[in-house]
């Protein structure tokens, strides 16, 4: 039979791994929504990169905006920032801000108009004719901006956009201008690959491998003609709205363009030239100069983040243009320009942050490069996550049946661990290889055996439990099935608490009831108490006629124990007193009912009692008849629950009782202190604590043989509650202790004589 269920459940495991398989190669959009989201853990996890000296970022934020004025600045001003750039002596400026339109300068629009006027009223003077041609010159934002960048010593790159497809916001445009753009593109210098190559004739580079863009949006001519080169700033979120990838080459027609970041950092190295090779598969490397990139087959670079957002150096434009950086901040840098300002820039989200500024990605593009450290997804990725599905899928069939419920957790936590540990530290080597997979695989694979052999077990189970509970109490059979030893006969010992509570007079209220009503009253009972004992987890060991005998720590094991049966004794004289008032309501000839119950807390053993035939789970031991005859004494002290000293120990704290004997059991030499249980601590009365407090004095002065003190004591009680019990009883020994004087070795413990 094991042989037949280890081999169903690595047959199960095989089945589950190759339906695994059959997903990973399908790739379900939302598990690879769970990947990526993996992916952004690792990067919090692995924590913040240093990067390098080389870039930094002049950013257009809040302090900007307030000082300088509402963006857009004019672009007098922009000049103003490249030439201040250019006098700390950056070495590369890239402007991530799209100048697509002219500037909107009302200075211009007041010459030309002023112009047109002069022309319509016929003057014509060379002089005037050349003034307004020179103002109009001074006042040409554009025209500033261009000569700025056009004189100053480092390149200026400028951003470009590319639509990728004709939408709501280029609607508008007719083909003809679509085809307009299109021809401009090739206008711009320096915005696409110096070298495209492929390694033979046969490969046709002009195969859709690449990201197609439908039309550019080219910066005005002026600065185009001024900047060193152009590049994209395109961006495109994976499907959870993320950033990871950013395409190194996007296709116009027959020409592949650069993106912002590589033209900056082409530059940077000294106007190296840039290279795209191409093969049948795709993209096969992207370069500068020495540099190769590590894309994939479209073209794309997974982002390497170096951390949350300001991992690089952000410096507010307000204060460059004000004068209050050191000289030498810009010296030999790269500075990339760019809006941050909340309702201005284009939020990204990325693995560090839901709210990034997109020249910062820029920014970690170039310096992963510049630092060559790359977080690449491997080509042979594909092959390692299989192979791991099928190995986890191979461990656990063999070794997970031959393990029990409490270790086969611990295969899977290993298992768990070794996969996160190991794709953790391939990340940290730049290595992005899948770790939903295999987790998922591990936790289908591991829940598919699992109910397999709880399917198969349970079977067994019901065996067991169908032969059992109708002679064992339910929570029994539990601990049985848990652990078959505890069908052979025998048990063990255990520290736990026994109850016993017995109906005061049952004798005489069944000779005033006749039987049916008899058995009524006592099922009503019993099944009152017996509900709050099961309310505390107790087991019910038996009913002994009208008694109860209950165990708390067998069989299942119960720290609060002694705490749990206290409660259920208090809780069974509040129902004890609802179920009177009810009976009274019912008929007022109904005996009134009263039980004594008894606590002690105790070694005893616990388990399977009986024949081979018939057995019964119970306690047994001196601590089971010590709690049996203080259920007993109840009726000799007048009172309703008595604990004994182990009992007490346990619930002190909780528990509010007073110290009622000390008595030595008929057959043993050591006394034991009883106790009258009370109540829990701050729900009992004021008169009650005021009388355990005194009774408590009484009782050590009784102890102590000064019988005079004790006897006061105990007659100024019995004024003021004349009907407490214990009280009258320690005055009836004291009035017998005068008649008969104890004996030098009197030690004030009372011996119980009967059972």
């Amino acid at each position: 039979m094991s042989r037949f269920l280890r081999l169903n459940t690595f047959v199960l495991s095989a089945l589950l791994v190759i339906v695994l398989v059959i997903l990973y190669l399908i790739g379900p959009r939302f598990l690879e929504v769970m990947e990526y989201k993996a992916l952004d853990l690792r990067f919090v996890l692995r924590g913040t990169i240093q990067p390098g000296p080389e870039v930094v970022i002049a950013v257009i934020d809040e302090k900007s905006v307030d000082e300088v004025g509402r963006w857009p600045w004019p672009r007098s001003k922009i000049a103003e920032l490249v030439q201040t750039l250019a006098d700390h002596s950056a070495k590369v400026i890239a402007l991530d801000i799209g100048f697509f339109e002219p500037d909107a300068n009302t200075n211009i629009g007041l010459i030309e108009k002023l112009g047109k006027e002069i022309g319509r009223l016929g003057v014509h003077n060379a002089r005037l004719t050349q003034f307004l041609k020179h103002e109009k010159d001074l006042a040409d934002n554009d025209l500033i901006l261009a000569q700025t960048i056009k004189n100053v010593k480092p390149p200026v790159i400028l951003g470009q956009f590319l639509h990728m497809e004709r939408d709501e916001s280029i609607a508008h445009i007719s083909p003809e201008e679509v085809r307009k753009k299109i021809g401009e593109i090739d206008k711009v210098i320096n915005s696409d690959y110096v070298f495209v190559r492929a390694p033979s004739a046969v490969v046709d580079v002009n195969k859709k491998f690449f990201i197609q863009a439908y039309m550019p949006e080219i910066n005005i001519p002026p600065l185009v003609d001024a900047a060193a080169a152009s590049g994209y700033f395109n961006m495109f979120p994976d499907a959870d709205g993320t950033v990871r990838w950013v395409p190194m080459t996007i296709q116009v027609r027959d020409k592949y363009y650069m993106p912002l970041s590589l033209q900056t950092l082409r530059y940077y190295l000294g106007g190296v030239d840039s290279f795209l090779e191409v093969s049948e598969m795709g993209v096969e490397r992207v370069g500068l100069g020495e540099l190769n990139l590590p894309t994939d087959e479209m073209g794309r670079l997974l982002v390497n983040y170096r951390g949350p957002a300001q991992t690089f150096p952000h410096y507010p434009i307000a204060d460059i243009l004000a004068g209050r950086l050191d000289k030498g901040t810009f010296k030999d840098k790269i500075v990339l320009v760019g809006p941050t300002a909340v309702g201005i820039y284009d939020l990204r989200v990325t693995p560090y942050d839901n709210v990034f500024p997109g020249v910062e990605i820029h920014a970690n593009i170039i310096d992963s490069i510049l630092q060559k450290d790359f977080l690449v997804r491997p080509n042979w990725s594909g092959i390692f996550d299989i192979g791991s599905i099928i190995l986890i899928g191979l461990i656990l069939g063999l070794l997970l049946p031959k393990l029990s419920a409490m270790t086969g957790p611990f295969l899977g936590l290993g298992l768990l661990a070794v996969l996160v540990g190991g794709n953790f530290a391939l990340f940290n080597r730049g290595w992005w290889i899948n770790l939903v997979f295999p987790v998922l695989s591990l936790v289908v694979i591991y829940i598919g055996i699992t109910i397999f052999r709880y399917i198969t077990e349970e079977r067994e189970k019901r065996k067991i439990k169908g032969a059992f509970s109708s002679y064992v109490n339910p929570s029994v059979v539990n601990e049985m099935l848990k652990n078959p030893d505890m069908l052979k006969l025998g048990g063990d010992k255990r520290i736990a608490t026994v109850l016993f509570s017995d109906i005061r007079g049952f004798t005489t209220i069944s000779e005033k009831l006749d039987p049916e009503a008899l058995v009524n009253l006592l099922n009503r009972y019993l099944t009152i108490m017996t509900d709050l004992v099961f309310n505390y987890d107790g087991l019910l060991d038996k009913y002994i006629g009208d008694a109860i005998m209950a165990v708390w720590g067998a069989p299942l094991t119960q720290p609060e124990h002694a705490l749990l049966a206290c409660r259920t004794s208090l809780d069974m004289m509040a129902e004890l007193e609802k179920l009177r008032q009810t009976l009274a309501q019912e008929d007022e000839n109904i005996p009134y009912l009263d039980i004594g119950i008894g606590l002690n807390t105790g070694p005893m053993v616990v388990g399977n009692m009986g024949s081979k035939t018939r057995m019964d789970y119970t306690a047994m031991g001196d601590s089971v008849n010590l709690g049996s005859r203080l259920e007993g004494a109840n009726k000799q002290y007048g009172t309703n629950i008595i604990i004994a000293e182990m009992t007490f120990e346990q619930v002190k704290d909780v528990m509010y009782c007073r110290e009622l004997d000390s008595v030595a059991v008929k057959g043993k030499k050591l006394p034991v202190r009883i106790y009258e249980l009370l109540g829990e601590a701050g729900r009992v009365s004021g008169e009650k604590i005021n009388l355990a407090r005194a009774f408590t004095r009484g009782v050590a002065a009784y102890k102590n043989r000064r019988f005079k003190k004790a006897e006061g004591i105990f007659m100024g009680i019995k004024e003021h509650y004349p009907d407490d019990k214990p009280t009258l009883l320690y005055l009836d020994r004291m009035a017998e202790l005068k008649l008969n004087p104890p004996p030098d070795d009197w030690d004030g413990v009372f011996v119980m004589k009967t059972k």
